[in-house]
């Protein structure tokens, strides 16, 4: 980071906020919104700034139960009284379809809890709401789109139809625009001093209007890496001649695109830099980390310009195979249809609920939930037949006797530091595979080690408000590739779908809110590890550390557009997913298991009264795994 001030960056105006978004917990009603950071919003979550995701408050009871400290401070728990058809842990996509499907299986009248230990439902699915210049803009807090490697299948295609969600019609009704085709704005990278030796922003990426020569002339790169990348992009070569397709793959699946660049391209090490970040987006590693195959695999998935080079020499026959990951084999074959809601999935989440609880969320179209406020006082009414209690996190859940023959199981769950005792017929476990051991401390050993191999994949979703695009403009820019800043990528969201009476931002229209990914990595060492690490990082990072990044890779960027941090920043939001990403198995790391003995098959089986659906479950990081599981889940349970 550079040695700008706090005060050049903006971190030390004198702002309202500043007290509840340093790391330090207050009561979720001092928590302000998404208006002019001075400004102070009603506690609507969605509207909430400041450290949202892995939220303060949401995860401390259950490391307290990890680290056996608990049941040390909760006291005896209390018993409500309460007594359901079905309690289901965990509020996001996985946990409401769960719902949706065992009412409709069991009937309306089926009585059913939703406990999550989040502020807002959703989980991954979430939403952030700006309020500024007098209009709302919207984007997704996390999950970002209606896509997967795989077609949806009967299932998950059936629920979201349910819903008035039908992808392919709206992806034409409602076309999305990237920022890169708006206008003169071009695709931009930025060269940071700390890795390439001078911070320099260029503005084009090769393509129809730019050439790699051209390009990599105005880098800061050795004149090596610049040779070598124009080799790399231009020349179709042959890197494995005399072999097979197959032979080929089954090189290529065994190293990482990094050793393929290193050893079998024969690049100089000053290349690496230029491509460590590109699957940070969708794997949270970079290409030490990624087979070479899945990398190949992947490209089917992505722009020209992001594509990972080298292998158009090769002649790989098309489609997926063994020993690649789940998103690789899959792109390569196909992928799914896609579409993209101005929150991201929280919109499927939003339908979800208002199917369950239709007075929460008004109205009746696929167009107007984009636009409904959700009443929160509705979620958790007594005597309805389904409640969401939010704030809730569930920290055990034990059957009545034997596992085998009891007829209900107890569920405790945590608030506002007492613990409370539901009962319940049946239980969907729909939170993360890895705080399932701790709530269930009664499965078998095997099924415990299972569930605890799937490390979730860490990462952070920022969103930066801004005044007005006017640096963008005068810089002629829209994405910018960072691949060496705290942030690889920083993308305007602009010119997205327009629903219903909702409208995107646009570029001439002033306001605009940037999307920032980080993935926290450790390049050199296994996946899994990787992920630890940067999720121990992620929770021990305080917001000002993030604010401080932010406003520091902002003004470097974009500065000689005219930026200011002090002066155009609006509102931050941190969407900090510690948990991020459900793991999907890497072949440079993890083996082959025999039908039904990966991890995630053996971790997902039925105890009892007790079900589990999951991203996770599926080993996949998609919505649709997530609503796959569930129709798996209710099926045990009601089979």
């Amino acid at each position: 980071m550079s040695e700008f001030s706090d005060h050049t960056l903006g971190v030390n105006r004198p702002l309202t906020r500043r007290d509840f978004l340093d790391g330090v917990a207050l009561g979720i009603g001092a928590l302000c919104s998404a208006r002019p950071l001075a400004a102070q919003e009603d506690n609507y979550p969605p509207a909430r700034t400041g450290m949202r995701g892995s939220h303060d408050g949401s995860f401390e009871a259950l490391h307290a139960l990890r680290d056996g400290k608990f049941w040390k401070d909760a006291g005896k728990p209390q018993k409500t009284r309460e007594v359901y058809d079905l309690v289901v842990v965990g509020g996001g996509i996985s946990g409401l379809s769960a719902a949706c499907l065992y009412r409709k299986r069991a009937g309306a009248s089926a009585r059913i809890l939703i406990l999550d230990n989040h502020d807002d439902f959703g989980g991954h699915a979430k939403r952030n709401e700006f309020q500024i210049g007098g209009g709302t803009y919207l984007i997704n807090g996390g999950t970002v789109d209606i896509d997967s490697p795989t077609p949806y299948s009967t299932e998950a295609d059936g629920l979201l139809k349910e819903l008035g969600i039908d992808p392919a019609s709206l992806a034409k009704k409602y076309p999305r625009h990237r920022p890169g085709e708006l206008g003169s704005l071009r695709e931009g990278m930025f060269f940071d001093k700390e890795t390439f030796g001078e911070d320099r922003l260029l503005v084009g990426m090769p393509g129809s209007r730019t050439t790699w020569a051209d390009f990599l002339a105005g880098t800061p790169m050795p004149e090596q890496a610049k040779l070598d990348i124009r080799r790399l992009q231009e020349d179709t070569v042959d890197y494995m001649p005399g072999l097979s397709s197959a032979e080929k793959k089954d090189r290529l699946w065994r190293m990482s695109y990094k050793d393929f660049l290193l050893n079998v391209v024969k690049v100089d090490p000053s290349v690496i830099p230029f491509y460590q970040a590109r699957t940070h987006g969708e794997f949270g590693v970079g290409i030490d980390a990624e087979s070479a195959l899945d990398c190949w695999g992947y490209n089917f998935a992505i722009s020209a310009s992001h594509r990972l080079p080298g292998f158009d020499g090769l002649n790989l026959e098309k489609g997926g195979g063994p020993h690649m990951s789940y998103t690789s084999a899959g792109y390569a074959s196909g992928g799914s249809y896609s579409f993209h809601f101005p929150d991201g999935n929280a919109t499927i989440a939003r339908l979800l609920v208002r199917s369950l609880i239709p007075d929460a969320v008004p109205g009746s179209t696929v167009e107007d939930v984009i636009t409904s406020r959700v009443d929160y006082s509705r979620l958790d009414r007594v005597g309805a037949p389904v409640r969401i209690r939010l704030s809730s996190p569930v920290v055990r859940a034990k059957h009545r006797g034997n596992p085998e023959s009891a007829k209900t199981v107890e569920v405790t769950y945590a608030h506002a530091k007492r613990a409370f005792v539901v009962q319940a017929r049946n239980v969907v476990l729909a939170c993360w595979n890895m705080t399932i051991p701790y709530l269930c401390p009664d499965l078998p050993e095997k099924q415990k080690q299972a569930l605890h191999y799937l490390v979730k994949v860490p990462l952070v979703y920022t969103r930066v408000a801004l005044k007005n695009f006017a640096a963008h403009q005068q810089l002629g820019v829209s994405n910018i590739s960072s691949p060496g800043m705290y942030h690889s990528e920083v993308r305007p969201e602009v010119g997205g779908p327009d629903m219903g009476t909702y409208k995107s931002a646009r570029v001439e229209d002033g306001p605009a809110i940037l999307n920032m990914l980080r993935t926290p990595c450790s390049p050199g060492v296994p996946a899994r590890d990787q992920h630890r690490a940067g999720r121990a990082e992620l929770l021990s990072t305080p917001f000002v550390t993030f604010e401080r990044n932010i406003r520091d890779q902002l003004l470097r960027t974009l500065a000689k557009g005219g930026f200011d941090p002090a002066r155009d920043i609006e509102a931050i939001t941190v969407n900090r997913w510690a948990h991020g990403y459900g793991y999907e198995y890497n072949p440079l790391f993890d083996p082959e298991w025999p039908r039904g003995e990966a991890p995630h098959e053996v971790g997902r089986k039925r105890f009892g009264r007790i079900a589990i659906a999951n991203s996770d479950s599926q080993a996949a990081a998609y919505t649709d795994a997530a609503i796959n599981q569930a129709f798996r889940a209710v099926n045990e349970l009601l089979s």
